[in-house]
């Protein structure tokens, strides 16, 4: 890929009211995952991946727990996924997924959120083609070469392995997720993940520039404050100077 990896998926942090946003979207992230999957993480990996995510996320574990007994009620709400596509503020290609239980209204504050920040939504496939559902490492480190075949010792099928900044950035298919954390620890019992995640990596960059860049940030936020909203990728690379 050419480069060390920059977390795409936008980070929802900071105030009160965005920590509460980010428990919400965990707790029905969680509550799908544990409904469709199964209740218990070891049977479930997804469902355990997604709570040591919440976790480092700083999630309390009531809400961790609630949604789980939730699941195990069996009722509850019914969630469809929606992933829309397009193009944002500069040209640069943002994919939005979402979880929702009506999608009418999903897809009318989405568009919204496009139609607002001279952004346009595009039909499914429009940019996805653009970007590699890849897991992620990040993780302190010099010896690119040496994490490579530390990976290709244990079978794992990796896509790339890069350092900069002293911070080693492993990608493999997403399938690879568990069999990569697995090598890695059990080789450095120590090692502490900057990030440890499946998402979307974008293939090329877009540079976003001058006033470009205040109208993405506008844009960004509109569709953070969409309920309905799990994560947003992109390509963007923002002139911030």
């Amino acid at each position: 890929m050419g480069r060390a990896y920059q977390n795409k998926k936008e980070s929802m942090a900071k105030t009160a009211g965005q920590k509460t946003r980010i428990y919400s979207r965990y707790g029905k992230e969680i509550y799908v995952c544990a409904k469709s999957g199964g209740v218990e993480p070891d049977g479930n990996l997804s469902l355990r991946r997604l709570i040591e995510r919440a976790k480092k996320d700083q999630v309390p574990a009531h809400v961790i727990e609630r949604a789980i007994e939730k699941a195990k009620g069996g009722g509850g709400e019914d969630y469809d996924t929606a992933r829309y596509e397009g193009f944002g503020p500069g040209n640069c290609m943002v994919i939005v997924d979402c979880l929702t239980d009506n999608v009418k209204r999903t897809f009318t504050e989405v568009r919204q959120a496009f139609v607002k920040n001279d952004a346009k939504l595009g039909s499914p496939g429009t940019v996805g083609h653009m970007f590699d559902h890849q897991a992620v490492f990040v993780f302190k480190g010099e010896d690119d070469e040496a994490i490579l075949e530390l990976l290709m010792m244990a079978d794992v099928d990796v896509s790339d392995v890069e350092v900069e900044d002293g911070m080693i950035s492993v990608f493999a298919p997403h399938t690879e997720f568990y069999k990569v954390k697995t090598a890695l620890t059990e080789a450095m019992p120590e090692i502490n993940f900057e990030v440890e995640e499946i998402t979307f990596v974008p293939q090329t960059q877009t540079k976003v520039e001058g006033e470009d860049v205040a109208v993405f940030e506008k844009f960004i936020a509109a569709l953070e404050d969409c309920d309905d909203v799990q994560n947003v990728y992109h390509n963007a690379e923002l002139d911030e100077e």
